[in-house]
């Protein structure tokens, strides 16, 4: 009696983690070869080449509109940078970082006599930690958490990513 429960439940934990939808995805498509994003319109390319692959709507820092000038600002940083790590295991679902601050975020941020910041991310929501307003994020870039599983599975780590007002 003891083997046909131990099954039944085996067979009960296989059927309940066939429902749940995998976190990591593959990709076999077109390479990304690089990532726009336009703040002022929210939203977010994964092209390859000048050909856009994907576009999602994407939410920034509490206070969008400029650059990331220190740490605290709560400004998306705006300029040239690459996709530097990969974080599986992120508090907003699944994250990409994004390689800020560079030589000149780090001058700029010193001659203001403060550090630049650091810690930005293209990440999902992960439902309790999305914030209220549509722009919610510390300076990071947010999208759904389904979009960050797509988005995840089609950028590779070395990706470069325009940042434009």
């Amino acid at each position: 009696m003891k083997a046909i429960g131990a099954g039944l439940a085996v067979v009960a934990a296989m059927t309940l983690s066939a429902c749940e939808k995998p976190k990591f995805r593959s990709y076999d498509g077109p390479e990304v070869t690089q990532i726009l994003v336009l703040k002022d319109k929210r939203t977010m390319y994964l092209l390859n080449g000048n050909r856009p692959l994907k576009t999602y709507e994407v939410a920034l820092g509490g206070d969008p509109v400029g650059d990331k000038k220190i740490e605290g600002d709560m400004k998306t940083p705006e300029g040239a940078y690459v996709i530097n790590r990969r974080n599986p295991n992120s508090a907003y679902h699944l994250s990409l970082g994004i390689s800020y601050p560079n030589a000149r975020d780090v001058e700029e941020a010193k001659a203001l006599g403060k550090p630049p910041g650091g810690d930005i991310f293209i990440h999902g929501r992960a439902g309790k930690n999305r914030g209220t307003s549509p722009d919610w994020t510390a300076g990071c870039i947010a999208v759904t958490d389904d979009e960050i599983e797509e988005v995840y599975s089609m950028v590779r780590t070395g990706t470069p990513i325009y940042i434009a007002p």
